[in-house]
């Protein structure tokens, strides 16, 4: 485990509850001291890597936030983030979306053909 360095990417992951769906946030570190490594977005972590059950093997937890952990951006957190924002995107737009009945329809028969 070694601590974060300029120009690391890391990500954090934050869900409403265990229902809602995960939003990927990501960063790359800016600045380091001493103690801390500070990312583009303005987040300050404490740069002493801890174990994580959370998402990774490690991670760095947000100064004086210690339940909130970053990781080190790994291609299988990439993908999962992909993966993430297809729901929201799909999601999103059946929120904002108002069917006519035409539409409302056409969605019923695909969906009793797929029961079939």
């Amino acid at each position: 485990m070694e601590k974060l360095k300029i120009g690391d990417k890391v990500y954090n992951v934050k869900r409403d509850g265990f229902e809602d769906l995960a939003r990927y946030t990501f960063s790359v570190v800016e600045k380091t001291t001493k103690t801390l490594a500070i990312l583009k977005n303005g987040v300050r972590l404490k740069n002493d890597p801890k174990i994580s059950y959370i998402m990774e093997d490690y991670g760095f937890s947000v100064y004086r936030d210690y339940a909130t952990h970053w990781h080190v951006v790994s291609l299988k957190a990439i993908r999962e983030a992909q993966i993430e924002n297809e729901k929201i995107k799909a999601v999103e737009w059946f929120k904002n979306k108002e069917f006519t009945i035409q539409e409302q329809q056409q969605i019923y028969r695909e969906f009793a053909e797929l029961e079939k």
